[in-house]
């Protein structure tokens, strides 16, 4: 393998359509991989930024000017014939209407069942990524109490709440445990995923959808869980790297000052920015965030935001 810092810079496009689709093309007859489906974009010229990349290749490949794109993940692969760093973006508005102008198809895809083939290898990952929601709530029944916790569940999960973490790690776990139960039996109508902050073992018996690694487990991981969704929690640049070899998607905290650790170092959206601008899985945006944040988030290279007790305001 060519060693990452001869890797081919590439941009890559996520147009995100309201509907929660997103766009893919099918690379023309005169390239390598011909007639395979992937995210629009290209190769980035000596001497040019990712963003000014960007620009030209939906401009050249598609014809649209990007009105609001955000940095999301950073992923390196090893193709046969070379070494890719592909650069994603979310494309969230633009101007113009999406035409061929190299000779391609396109279609508007549903990340959870993409229709067309054959796929890149690179991007099956990218699709499962897709499927995230933007916020991610996490429990905070003790607080609460057990049924205000439940009705505000009930809640959010009617105005869109699609993913949550049953966290509550000061109850013993035989109530963790029911507590798990009930919100992924409450969840699961509104196909909402659930994950259970512990290990694969009580997430299995909760009927969740995958497990969650506090930092502590995560540095402790050597493999992958056998979870279907797997969540990791982290504070720095290592942890965020463990989390990318063993999770799908990562928290990263605190980024602001918190009502539960005041006066705490915070890292800040500049160095949150550049740990998730690194990173080949999506990451949260953890501490001192409310939902009036996303947009903020997004920003800076956050796939959403995660949160404790704004998730249940």
């Amino acid at each position: 393998m060519m060693r990452s810092e001869e890797a081919i810079e590439v941009v890559a496009a996520v147009l995100t359509h309201p509907s929660g689709e997103v766009m893919l093309a099918s690379r023309p007859a005169d390239k390598v991989y011909a007639g395979y489906w992937e995210f629009p974009g290209g190769k980035v010229e000596a001497g040019e930024s990712l963003e000014h990349a960007l620009a030209r290749e939906l401009k050249e490949e598609l014809g649209i000017d990007a009105v609001r794109a955000t940095r999301w993940i950073t992923r390196v692969f090893a193709y046969p014939h070379a070494t890719v760093r592909l650069n994603f973006f979310r494309v969230w508005d633009w101007q113009g209407e999406p035409h061929p102008h190299e000779g391609q198809t396109f279609a508007w895809d549903d990340p959870a069942a993409h229709s067309v083939e054959p796929l890149l290898p690179a991007n099956f990952p990218i699709l499962k990524a897709l499927q995230l929601p933007p916020v991610y709530g996490i429990s905070h029944a003790r607080a609460l109490g057990r049924e205000t916790f439940l009705e505000r569940l009930d809640a959010a999960l009617a105005n869109g709440l699609r993913l949550i973490q049953v966290r509550d790690k000061e109850l013993p776990e035989a109530e963790r445990l029911e507590l798990g139960r009930e919100i992924v039996r409450r969840a699961k109508p509104h196909g909402a995923r659930v994950l259970v902050n512990g290990t694969p073992e009580l997430a299995r018996a909760a009927g969740a959808d995958g497990v969650h690694l506090d930092s502590g487990a995560l540095m402790k991981c050597a493999a992958r869980p056998q979870c279907e969704w797997v969540g990791a929690s982290c504070h720095d640049a290592e942890e965020l790297a463990h989390a990318a070899d063993i999770a799908d998607f990562a928290m990263l905290s605190p980024v602001l000052p918190t009502e539960s650790h005041p006066g705490e170092p915070t890292l800040g959206w500049e160095t949150f920015s550049k740990l998730a601008a690194l990173s080949p899985i999506p990451v949260y945006a953890l501490g001192g965030v409310t939902a009036a944040d996303l947009d903020v988030a997004r920003g800076h290279g956050a796939h959403g935001i995660a949160m404790l007790r704004g998730a249940w305001a």
